[in-house]
Parts: structure tokens; C-alpha cells; sequence
């Protein structure tokens, strides 16, 4: 029986070459922002809780765009299994219009009602902070960040689509030069060192903007030196003529997955802002928490990604068997990795709150969210493979109701209740949160059970 869940060592083998690059992107990008979040934690809570809002809205835009780029995605991996290299052009071609598009809409909401969407969150009790100050650090965070826009969205595009063709390598190098960039300028500008200006939050963006465009050089001069390997990048720019079939099935298919992603991050954007009624303390404690989140969910991020392109591929090529076979096995062994994972998150959790510069009360309060989120990591593991499996066989309808309708009616409405009803800590209300995922598991065990979602979308659109 267990045999089912373990592969030979081919499997681990292929999982490794494609998930290494991708761990090691992810694991350097979360160590740096946990040192990102520090520096700027050092000006204050004020600031720290500033940089932790515009974030979370920014995070709306960056899952858009990620979103209407998944829907292109699915094809594109689906294509390359298939050998179809016009076919990924037009997916290519389809990312840059929309991700062009987005990043237009994208800057002007956020010029317009930038000011008032940083002060949702900061209505509820000061804690001892200066909410003006939170607000005014926001503003000028955001007014610089909005110039990374372009870049982070052209990356994107290309860098998925060479992560369709099974390329992980060289995004990994774009991103850690990007990183240890921002890394450096975050040191010399939020504080001044070496004769650079001490710009404080302004300066954490203006080392974010020029590591996104660095990353955007590096990324375009490496897919454009190697037409013989990147083949769906020959004449893709000739033209902005996309299939009319193929066209119809992304948007189709594409826009479940867009609108996922826009209202799930309206989600959980909705349920920081909840959060934040318990204080600016606990906005503080809960942002540091979810940057040590990320540190410690590399290797799920790296296994959703690899199911989408493993599976994705098999299902392309015709192979919907050995498509269930290989998608069980990543299922298995995330979650174990997980188990791990999750018990080193609880060993650090009185570690990590001492590389900050706040008070006890805040540092105490970010050791038991840690606690707390170590215990429930296997459980996210889980619903986060299952979301990429479904995704790979275009059920995009079912990921919606999956992802964004369960987490509005679930874990959004709890917040908002415990947060807007009761005076539990913000410590229990964060438990309850993390752990009614536990619903999401049943669903997604059953539905990876009924093998529904082994779908092959590419030969729908030749047949179209």
C-alpha cells in the first residue's frame, strides 16, 4: 500500500532537478525579506506595521497578476508536453498583453486610493504608536514601490513560461542576484550607511525597485541569448495575433483562476485588516509571523510548482495514469517534508522574535503565532498541492470554489466575527484561522479521489 505513495529514484530524481532551483530562489527571497523585515523593523513599530499594510495590498496585485498569468500557464505546460512550440507562443504573447494591462490598472488604482486603503488598517486601538505616522511611513513606502510594477510583472511572464519547459535554473540566479542587491541597498539606504542617505521605508522600497529592474535585465538578456532552447520566444514579438481557439479556452479557463486569486488575496487582505483591530502591536507581531511563514513554506511553494509542471506535462503528452501516479507521490511526500518543517518552525519560535527591535510584550505575542503556525503548516501543505493539482488539469471553476468561495466563507467570515464580536486575544483568533483549514483537507482528500480533475486541455483546442 505505501508503495503507492513512494517513487523510484527517477521520480526523486526529476523532482529534485526541477525543485532545487525553486526552493533555493524561495528559501534565499524569504531569509532576505526576514532580514528586510528586521532592518525596518529597527525604525519602529510604526514603520514595521506601515511596510507589513502596503504589502498586503500589494500582495493583491501581485496574486492578480499571477492569477491571470496561471490560466495561460496551464496550456503552456501542457503545449511543451505536447512538443506544441506555437502554441506556447501564444501563451507568452497572452501574459505580456495581460500582465501590460494590469500593471496600467494596477498603478492608477493605487495613485488614486492608495491613502485610503492604508488606513483601513489602522483604525483600531494605537497600542502607544502614532497611527498618523503608520499612515504617512504607508504613503511614502507605496509611492516608491509602485515603480516596481513593470518589472515584477514582466518577470513573471518570461519566467514561468521557461519554468514550463522544465527551466528553474536560471529564474534561480536572476532572483538571487536580484535579492542580495536588495539585500545590500536595503542596509545602505534605510539607515545611511557609507554616505548614502538614511531614507528609512523609503529607502527598503528604493532597494526593491532597482533589484526588480536588475532581475528584469538578467531575465530577458538569458531567454533572448538561447532562441535554439526558448524556441516559443522566435518572432514572438512579431505580432500580437493570438489563436482565436486558444484565445476563448485561457479566457475560459484563465478567468476562475484570475478572479481566485484577486478575491482570495481581497481575502486575506480582509482578514489582516481584522487583525488589525486588535492594535498595532499585533499588526507588527502577525507580519513578522507571516515572514517567518515564508521562510518556512519554501518547499511547499517549490512542490505546488511542481506539480503544476510534472503533472501538467503528463497530462499534455496524453499520460492522464501515469499523471495520477506522479501527482499521489508529490501529494506524499509534501506533506511529510512538511511534518518536519513545521516542528523546526516551533523549535525557532523563541528565537526569531529576538532579531527584532520591539517591545516584549510584541515579541512574546509573535512566539505563540509561531507555535501556532508550525503546527499548521503540514495542514496548508496539503491544501496547497491539492489546489495545484486541480489547477493542472484546467478545473480552474473547481479551484475557485475551492480556494476563494471556501475562504470567504470560512476563514473570512470567522475573522471577522472573533475579531468584530468577541475580545479574544489576537493569538486565538490567529489559532482558529490557521486550523479551520481543516475542512479545506477533507474537501481536497475527496476530490482527489474521484480522479476528475486528470484533464488535457491541449488537445481540446486542436480539436476546436
Amino acid at each position: 500500500m505505501l508503495k503507492r505513495y513512494i517513487g523510484d529514484k527517477n521520480f526523486y530524481k526529476a523532482v529534485l532537478v526541477l525543485a532545487i532551483p525553486l526552493v533555493i530562489q524561495q528559501a534565499i527571497t524569504s531569509f532576505v525579506n526576514l532580514l528586510d523585515n528586521v532592518m525596518v523593523g529597527g525604525l519602529g513599530t510604526e514603520s514595521i506595521s506601515a511596510v507589513a499594510v502596503v504589502n498586503q495590498i500589494f500582495m493583491v496585485f501581485n496574486l492578480s497578476l499571477f492569477g491571470g498569468l496561471s490560466g495561460a500557464s496551464i496550456f503552456g505546460a501542457q503545449f511543451f508536453g505536447k512538443g506544441d512550440m506555437e502554441g506556447m507562443r501564444d501563451t507568452f504573447r497572452f501574459k505580456m498583453i495581460f500582465g501590460v494591462v494590469l500593471t496600467i490598472v494596477g498603478t492608477t488604482v493605487l495613485l488614486t486610493c492608495g491613502e485610503t486603503f492604508i488606513g483601513l488598517f489602522l483604525r483600531g486601538e494605537s497600542d502607544g504608536g502614532s497611527t498618523e505616522l503608520a499612515l504617512s511611513e504607508g504613503m511614502k513606502y507605496l509611492h516608491i514601490m509602485l515603480w516596481g510594477f513593470f518589472p515584477f510583472m514582466v518577470v513573471q511572464a518570461y519566467v514561468s513560461s521557461l519554468r514550463e519547459t522544465g527551466e528553474t535554473f536560471a529564474p534561480m540566479i536572476a532572483s538571487v542576484i536580484a535579492i542580495l542587491i536588495n539585500l545590500a541597498l536595503n542596509y545602505l539606504l534605510i539607515f545611511g550607511k557609507f554616505g548614502f542617505p538614511r531614507m528609512g521605508v523609503s529607502g527598503a522600497a528604493l532597494a526593491t525597485v532597482i533589484s526588480r529592474y536588475v532581475e528584469m535585465v538578467y531575465v530577458l538578456i538569458h531567454a533572448h541569448r538561447h532562441p535554439e532552447k526558448y524556441h516559443f520566444l522566435n518572432g514572438a514579438y512579431r505580432s500580437l495575433h493570438i489563436s482565436g481557439s486558444l484565445l476563448g479556452k485561457i479566457a475560459v479557463t484563465g478567468t476562475p483562476l484570475m478572479l481566485n486569486e484577486v478575491l482570495w488575496s481581497l481575502g486575506m487582505t480582509f482578514i489582516s485588516q481584522s487583525y488589525s483591530t486588535r492594535g498595532l502591536s499585533a499588526m507588527a507581531a502577525i507580519n513578522i509571523t507571516g515572514t517567518a511563514w515564508n521562510l518556512f513554506c519554501v518547499m511547499m511553494f517549490a512542490m505546488g510548482s511542481a506539480v503544476a509542471i510534472m503533472v501538467g506535462q503528463k497530462l499534455g503528452a496524453g499520460d492522464k495514469e501515469g499523471a495520477r501516479d506522479t501527482d499521489r507521490k508529490l501529494v506524499f511526500l509534501t506533506v511529510v517534508m512538511h511534518i518536519i518543517m513545521g516542528g523546526l518552525l516551533i523549535l525557532c519560535s523563541g528565537l526569531i522574535p529576538l532579531m527584532y527591535n520591539i517591545e516584549d510584550s510584541v515579541r512574546q505575542m509573535t512566539s505563540h503565532l509561531l507555535i501556532v503556525a508550525g503546527a499548521s503548516l503540514p495542514i496548508h501543505a496539503y491544501v496547497h498541492v491539492v489546489y495545484f493539482t486541480i489547477r493542472s488539469g484546467g478545473k480552474t471553476v473547481i479551484t475557485f470554489l475551492f480556494d476563494c468561495v471556501y475562504t470567504w466563507v470560512v476563514p473570512v467570515a470567522l475573522a471577522y466575527v472573533l475579531c468584530h464580536f468577541t475580545q479574544l486575544p489576537v493569538l486565538w483568533v490567529y489559532f482558529a484561522i490557521q486550523f479551520i483549514d481543516i475542512i479545506k483537507v477533507i474537501i481536497g482528500a475527496l476530490m482527489l479521489r474521484s480522479d476528475f480533475w486528470a484533464n488535457n486541455v491541449v488537445n481540446e483546442v486542436s480539436e476546436a
